[in-house]
């Protein structure tokens, strides 16, 4: 295989799960198996997608198409990098020092009214997400991994 070009465009964590679970449909109306290496990737993929605290275990899904071009759409007064928002989408940021970790040189970029006005349109757009400690929510080392079937299903 040949890379026409490199690094063309950026996905988010939603976009990736959505191709990949998009994909997976594809083959499964087909009644058709994709390459065994394939499948194998796909499931792992979606399954640390899904897993705690990535934004995308969240029940129910709050991310959409729709969500990613509202987000992109308020955030675009702030002249935000295409990095910096991907980030934005992939980490959803519910505090200003969660903020201040995907942005660079906050402080001096932005002023506190700009910090807490990004951070309440990421709490519109997406809703509240509260992380779940592995342990408070039963699940230590290795019971915490899921297994192919639990991944199917979920």
């Amino acid at each position: 295989m040949k890379i026409i070009e490199a690094q063309s465009a950026v996905l988010s964590n939603y976009e990736v799960y959505q191709h990949l679970t998009d994909q997976r449909d594809r083959y499964k109306q087909k009644k058709h198996r994709g390459p065994p290496n394939l499948e194998t990737v796909v499931r792992e993929m979606l399954q640390y997608l899904r897993t705690a605290p990535s934004p995308l275990s969240q029940k129910p899904l709050t991310y959409t198409p729709d969500v990613v071009a509202q987000i992109i759409e308020k955030l675009s007064p702030y002249e935000l990098s295409k990095g910096e928002v991907v980030m934005i989408l992939n980490l959803r940021p519910a505090s200003i020092a969660a903020l201040n970790t995907i942005i660079e040189d906050m402080p001096e970029r932005y002023s506190d009214g700009q910090q807490e006005e990004m951070v309440d349109i990421v709490a519109d757009i997406l809703g509240q997400f509260e992380v779940i400690e592995a342990e408070e929510s039963g699940q230590v080392g290795d019971d915490a991994d899921l297994n192919m079937n639990d991944a199917e299903a979920s």
